[in-house]
């Protein structure tokens, strides 16, 4: 039997005929239909009442503020470390808020419930205080560590929508957010009351921070990163200092002023000059050489105090960058001197190193 040759010959390729679509495999989707106005008017109104269930949730929570909050901020203010723990939606915003204690000086760290059981309680010590989080009061996960944490003389804060539940009947101190009715068609998914958890949660963490001498200095040092890190920087931290600062005598020669700024770690575009006291009495930038050069007056002899800049603008160490980099924009200046309580030039704050900081 003769076998079946396979055909050489090549396939026709198919190609779109203009004006006709070429038919996609599988079936075609509908049509998506467009909303009529009435219904994105709908829409709008149901999400507006979402926020509105949400804000007089939070709103609620005013009257409710009272000795039992105090004596939390107590327990807070004075724990060695603060255990913030929850289940599902609450254990969320319990973990915001074990951020946001740490990020204002208090010691926190989120517990899981679960893994409590399983060995995490080693996380718990004496001098901590329990935060727990649960709307309903009654999550099994949590209440069964209540034991656990009285055996380790762990006081609870229980934050809850029921003061009758187990939850709180096995507290210290209760905050009571009372019964919420929930935002979402079914009256069922977290939302308004998470809402009301994280605000008191929120207003708990800022009543501590208030009661405690924290200030701008120590949140730079745990926010050294990003916007927030650069809003409290201060002068010193940037500016250019010891072997970096630029520094010659008013007495001294241009040309001496010419190799400092060359020869300075850095190669900063200006120098401060000072007199024999260290105090700054001028500033003599690479602006200034230009100039000199296109007047024709090259004498590198001639003393830098007939040719500084008299009275130059200058901050202290301990100012913000912010507000330094505020006044060299209003001033179009590219260096500022920096000098102490005394006068005397301690640094200079190049532009170069503003931009590599991202301030400009």
């Amino acid at each position: 039997m003769a076998r079946a040759t396979r055909s050489t010959a090549r396939k026709p390729r198919l190609r779109a005929i203009p004006g006709h679509a070429t038919p996609a495999a599988g079936p075609t989707p509908p049509p998506a239909s467009v909303p009529s106005q009435d219904e994105r008017e709908a829409t709008l109104a149901y999400a507006r009442s979402v926020l509105e269930a949400e804000a007089q949730a939070i709103l609620g929570l005013m009257g409710r503020l009272g000795d039992s909050f105090l004596k939390a901020l107590e327990l807070v203010r004075d724990s060695v470390q603060t255990v913030v723990t929850g289940v599902g939606k609450a254990g969320l915003i319990g973990q915001k808020l074990s951020a946001t204690l740490a990020s204002t000086g208090i010691r926190s760290v989120f517990l899981h419930p679960t893994e409590a059981v399983h060995g995490d309680l080693g996380r718990v010590g004496r001098g901590d205080v329990i935060l727990a989080l649960s709307n309903s009061g009654a999550t099994e996960e949590l209440v069964r560590l209540l034991p656990s944490f009285k055996r380790m003389g762990a006081p609870v804060i229980a934050i809850t929508g029921d003061a009758e539940s187990p939850l709180a009947r096995g507290a210290d101190v209760v905050l009571d957010i009372g019964r919420i009715e929930e935002a979402c068609p079914m009256g069922m998914v977290p939302t308004a009351s998470t809402a009301a958890l994280h605000a008191i949660g929120d207003a708990l963490a800022m009543a501590v921070l208030r009661a405690r001498p924290f200030g701008s200095a120590e949140y730079a040092l745990l926010h050294p990163g990003g916007k927030i890190g650069r809003s409290v920087m201060r002068v010193f931290e940037l500016m250019r200092s010891g072997p970096s600062n630029p520094v010659v005598r008013d007495n001294a020669k241009l040309s001496e002023a010419v190799v400092v700024m060359t020869n300075t770690p850095g190669r900063p575009g200006a120098t401060n000059v000072v007199d024999r006291q260290g105090r700054l009495v001028g500033i003599f930038t690479d602006g200034d050489l230009r100039r000199l050069v296109e007047q024709g007056r090259t004498n590198f002899d001639m003393p830098i105090r007939e040719v500084m800049g008299k009275r130059p603008r200058c901050v202290g160490p301990e100012v913000l960058v912010l507000e330094a980099t505020k006044l060299m924009r209003e001033f179009r200046v590219d260096q500022l001197p920096v000098v102490d309580a005394e006068g005397k030039a301690v640094g200079l704050l190049d532009v170069q190193d503003l931009l590599a900081a991202r301030f400009f």
